[in-house]
């Protein structure tokens, strides 16, 4: 590892932490995911566990608490504590425009979230975060984890020549990538989002940089032709998918709930438990624009 990124990672290990006082966080790795216990989410939160539960989600970035038993309507005044809810895109009539049924069974023939991604980044202001209940875990309890990986230390192990470069520049996520991608057309009633945001954006609470491109969404980056475009996307995407030091792996089990910062993180949901049963709910939160 060259010496830029051996700095970065331990700055980042070597930081002494503030004890918590009405919650247990014991981390995934040194640098990523942390299992939070301690904590009811179907009742109320004090106002110090609050504040200590958001000093966990700014250090952690992806939150894990096991065996919680709440409602959609608990689901949803804890997604609260953290912003506004954000609507689910093309929510069925009838539905809770702010909860997305997550299933897959023996009849899919694709799941959303096999591939690393963040949620929603052709929207002008991407969602802060969401929070994804498991009620159903594959059968026999293996398959269907889900990976995460960490944005801003992608960014920090970067030579830094190659973060000043992509410091300058910006790129388009356009929402129709995804049903284009899939060989389908977007449905007329759908206002499909594209927004330029920059490759590197800082996160609106902590300032810190971290790298804002995902396969899924970004179609190019404006400020170079396509073939430098395409080769230089690639050679990101290959760097957050192959750096196993960016990563942490949940390995679910009924009646988790998993909180991640969508700015923070790329996730990829593991399909590799078919034809078994994998559900559970997901509500997020809305974001804020993001800036350079």
């Amino acid at each position: 590892m060259e010496d830029y990124a051996l700095q970065a990672v331990e700055r980042l290990t070597t930081r002494t932490a503030e004890p918590y006082e009405t919650l247990s966080v014991e981390p995934i790795t040194p640098l990523l995911g942390a299992e939070v216990s301690g904590l009811d989410l179907s009742r109320e939160l004090t106002p110090t566990q609050e504040k200590e539960l958001m000093r966990a989600f700014r250090t952690h970035h992806v939150l894990v608490f096991r065996d919680q038993d709440i409602t959609p309507e608990e689901h949803k005044r804890f997604a609260r504590l953290f912003g506004e809810l954000h609507p689910v895109a093309l929510a069925a009539e009838g539905s809770d425009p702010y909860i997305l049924d997550i299933k897959a069974d023996k009849e899919s023939r694709n799941v959303a979230g096999n591939g690393w991604h963040a949620d929603g980044t052709a929207d002008a202001e991407p969602s802060l975060g969401s929070m994804l209940y498991i009620t159903t875990v594959p059968e026999g309890g293996s398959g269907g984890d889900t990976l995460f990986a960490n944005m801003h230390l992608a960014h920090e192990l970067l030579s830094p020549a190659m973060r000043t470069f992509l410091g300058g520049l910006t790129a388009l996520h356009d929402g129709a990538l995804p049903w284009t991608a899939a060989g389908m057309t977007p449905p007329p009633e759908y206002d499909v989002p594209r927004t330029e945001h920059p490759v590197v954006v800082r996160h609106p609470e902590t300032d810190r940089k971290l790298l804002f491109v995902n396969a899924p969404y970004t179609s190019h980056i404006t400020q170079l032709a396509k073939p430098e475009s395409d080769a230089l996307l690639a050679m990101l995407y290959a760097h957050i998918a192959r750096t196993p030091l960016l990563h942490c792996r949940v390995r679910w089990q009924a009646r988790t709930l998993v909180l991640w910062d969508n700015r923070s993180v790329q996730h990829h949901a593991v399909w590799d438990y078919f034809p078994h049963t994998r559900e559970g709910r997901r509500i997020a939160v809305d974001g804020s624009p993001l800036h350079a």
